[in-house]
């Protein structure tokens, strides 16, 4: 996504937004039946040992890639995340651009105990009620697109619910721009904004900024199960990976092929350092 799309996508979500709060106001989300749920928390299962700190995400599609899967099913996507070791899932709602949908989250939900971070485009707290109301656990507030204040604001309104929130950077500009002690995960999105090339360079330069009271997430790009190992050397517990699973035709079983050959990795690299 390059700032243009990312300027696209924010003015029509305003726009997607201000037409949902007309159609159910926010006594009907307050209504629903996971509104009063206690969530799980993404931080810690993102940190437990015995997971393997992979976040697994449900996309169809993207701006800049186009349609990457658009059959594969929620359930058995979502089932056969976890099943294969994954920490937590992440669920794209997004509809125009990423023909994502609310009921997808909720799908997930049914299904699974795990942490689901919902991944929008968040601008305004009526989204955070609606992650609730869906079965979220985790939003995502994107730094890009906010302000240090919108972001402090909008991360303490979701701890009100009990969620909990994953911020998204690209750069140490907007990382020191928007860090505030009321976010939780900070993730760096490995995914130059301005040209689309990916480098997993950025979270290792990045390392060292993130203060360690925040849980560090890698995002995008992470296609070589060595990438983890060399990415966890540098602090970071939580790996984003949506579309190097969702562009297979079972997104699941390459989950588990790539948990199959990290396990193989830390085992050979757990032999060396013995």
């Amino acid at each position: 996504m390059s700032l243009t799309i990312l300027d696209n996508i924010i003015a029509h979500k305003r726009q997607e937004v201000a037409e949902r709060k007309a159609l159910v106001p926010t006594a009907a989300l307050e209504r629903s039946l996971y509104f009063n749920s206690q969530p799980v928390s993404l931080r810690k299962y993102v940190q437990r040992p015995d997971l393997t700190g992979i976040i697994a995400e449900y996309k169809r599609k993207s701006p800049s890639k186009g349609t990457i899967n658009a059959y594969a099913p929620v359930e058995r996507t979502s089932i056969g995340y976890m099943q294969a070791g994954a920490s937590a899932l992440s669920v794209l709602t997004d509809a125009h651009f990423f023909g994502g949908k609310n009921e997808d989250l909720t799908t997930a939900r049914k299904f699974n105990f795990c942490p689901i971070l919902r991944k929008d485009f968040v601008v305004e707290e009526y989204q955070i009620l609606e992650a609730k109301s869906i079965g979220a656990d985790a939003i995502l507030l994107i730094a890009a697109v906010l302000s240090k204040e919108e972001v402090s604001t909008l991360a303490q309104f979701a701890h009100s619910l009990g969620l909990e929130v994953l911020l998204e950077v690209h750069d140490r500009e907007e990382l020191e721009r928007t860090l505030t002690p009321h976010v939780d995960l900070v993730g760096v999105n490995n995914r130059n904004l301005h040209d689309f090339t990916v480098s997993l360079q950025t979270s290792i330069e990045l390392a060292g900024y993130i203060p360690n009271e925040f849980v560090k997430v890698s995002e995008s790009g992470l296609s070589e199960a060595q990438s983890i190992l060399e990415l966890q050397q540098h602090g970071f517990e939580g790996f984003l990976i949506g579309e190097t699973f969702m562009r297979q035709s079972r997104p699941e079983k390459a989950c588990a092929a790539f948990v199959e050959e990290l396990k193989k990795l830390r085992q050979q690299q757990n032999v060396l350092s013995a």
